[in-house]
């Protein structure tokens, strides 16, 4: 998943969905996809959020459950992770700052009757980075069942993100995103949230999926959720997002080579630390050792000293 960073600030300026991101900190994808993939993910994912007991704490919400690990609790939930227009908004904010963006986590949230409002927040603060420029996160909420005001839906401050993440109180009279199944509610890091209190009598199910700077820790640790047994079994491209992929220069192998190597196992033997840099660190590499290599000795004798 590497970035054309070019071509994404291009389209930046075309899409609607990514001036409405940028411009008041979240945005609504109305049908992102078929209902149809959400209920058989609802479905796939019932039985655990039944097993699951209350979180523990107040920020988590003592009558919420949350469980994660999602690409492994549904055979569908790769195409939700992988979902195109979700992806571009999300290299479209974080693009410029990385050479790869990774998933930063896959978690399945059920606010029960009687949750109070969680504690706005940013999800950006998990970092403690430099504020009001870098965005270090995409989050998008995925409703498994209707989200209404009256039982828990996304609450959101429009205009809290970016440098008004310094802000001590948000300007703006806070939103409910309410959305349904098939909808996608998407908010960057740095914008003020949290979960409405569920005042219905009935649950709350949603998923949030998020999307992080690729030289970041993410939330969940992908290499202990998706062992390489487990996440060979990925697409490519999302065994990739979950962190079986280097981010240039070198971040992230394994003996100094790709982590995928671990598809096939262990090695037996020793092997070959190789470079993954990017092209222009590649460019300056090249001319650094074409200048240190005597006139008319091979690369080989020159990087051999």
């Amino acid at each position: 998943m590497l970035i054309n960073h070019a071509a994404l600030d291009a389209r930046s300026h075309r899409s609607p969905a990514a001036r409405d991101l940028m411009g008041r900190g979240y945005t609504v994808l109305r049908d992102a996809v078929p209902a149809s993939l959400i209920g058989a993910i609802a479905e796939d994912l019932g039985p655990r959020y039944e097993a699951t007991p209350f979180c523990e704490g107040g920020f988590y919400g003592t009558r919420t459950k949350r469980f994660g690990r999602l690409l492994i609790r549904s055979p569908h939930m790769g195409d939700l992770v992988m979902n195109s227009a979700v992806l571009e908004l999300a290299e479209i904010v974080l693009g410029n700052w990385c050479d790869r963006i990774q998933l930063n986590l896959a978690q399945a949230i059920e606010l029960h009757p009687g949750a109070l409002a969680q504690f706005p927040h940013r999800d950006q603060n998990m970092w403690q980075g430099a504020l009001g420029e870098v965005e270090y996160l995409v989050n998008v909420m995925w409703p498994l069942t209707p989200f209404t005001e009256e039982n828990g839906a996304t609450i959101i401050w429009p205009g809290s993100h970016g440098v008004e993440a310094l802000v001590e109180e948000s300007k703006e009279t806070p939103i409910v995103a309410e959305a349904q199944p098939g909808d996608a509610i998407v908010f960057l890091g740095s914008t003020l949230h949290g979960a409405g209190g569920n005042r219905s009598g009935s649950v709350r199910r949603g998923i949030i999926v998020s999307y992080c700077l690729g030289w970041l820790k993410p939330y969940e640790n992908q290499w202990l959720a998706y062992p390489p047994e487990i996440a060979r079994t990925f697409a490519p491209d999302l065994a990739a997002l979950a962190g079986y992929a280097q981010h240039r220069p070198n971040l992230g192998n394994f003996e100094g080579q790709c982590p995928s190597v671990l598809f096939n196992g262990y090695p037996a033997d020793p092997i070959a630390a190789v470079d993954a840099l990017r092209p222009d660190q590649q460019a300056l590499l090249a001319d650094y050792v074409a200048g240190q290599r005597p006139e008319g000795e091979g690369e080989r004798g020159a990087l051999a000293a």
